[in-house]
C-alpha cells in the first residue's frame, strides 16, 4: 500500500478550527501521533452535535468507532492554529466512513490526514441499526462527491 499524496483544503467542505495545545507536543517538539486522533474525533462530533444529531448524553444511536487511520505529512507543534477539515467518504446502512485532513495555520496541503469509520449501534443493545434519518441528512451534507 503507497502512502497518499495530502489533500488539499478544497476537497472538503466543513471545517473546524483547533487550537494546538501546550501539551499537545512530545518530547520531540511536535504534536504527538495520538494527538490526531483526537482532533479527528472532536471534528467529526462537533460536525454531529451542531447539526443536531448528537446528543452524547440521550441519543438512542450512537456511533462506535471499529476503523481508523493516518497519514503524515508535516510537522504541527504548538502554538499552530488547525483547521480540521471533515467529509464523509462512504455512507452505508449503518457505517460512516469519514475522512478528515489537518491543516496548518491556513494552508492549503494537508499537514495530516486520514479516517474512521463509525459504526452505528442501539445505545442500549449494542447492535448495528440503520442510520436515522436526519442523521443521513446531516452526512449526506458533507459528502464527497
Amino acid at each position: 500500500m503507497s502512502k497518499p499524496a495530502p489533500d488539499a483544503r478544497s476537497g472538503y467542505s466543513h471545517f473546524l478550527t483547533i487550537p494546538t495545545r501546550w501539551m499537545d507536543n512530545d518530547v520531540y517538539r511536535h504534536v504527538n501521533n495520538v494527538v490526531y486522533y483526537s482532533y479527528f474525533d472532536t471534528a467529526v462530533n462537533h460536525y454531529l452535535i451542531a447539526q443536531g444529531v448528537l446528543d452524547i448524553e440521550q441519543s438512542q444511536v450512537i456511533g462506535l468507532v471499529v476503523e481508523t487511520a493516518c497519514h503524515y505529512f508535516a510537522p504541527i507543534a504548538f502554538p499552530d492554529i488547525i483547521d480540521a477539515g471533515v467529509r464523509v467518504a462512504k455512507l452505508g446502512n449503518s457505517s460512516v466512513r469519514y475522512e478528515i485532513g489537518i491543516f496548518r495555520n491556513g494552508t492549503d496541503s494537508a499537514s495530516a490526514q486520514g479516517h474512521f469509520v463509525h459504526v452505528y449501534v442501539d445505545r442500549a443493545t449494542g447492535r448495528p441499526t440503520p442510520l436515522p434519518p436526519r442523521l443521513r441528512d446531516a452526512l449526506e451534507k458533507i459528502l464527497k462527491r
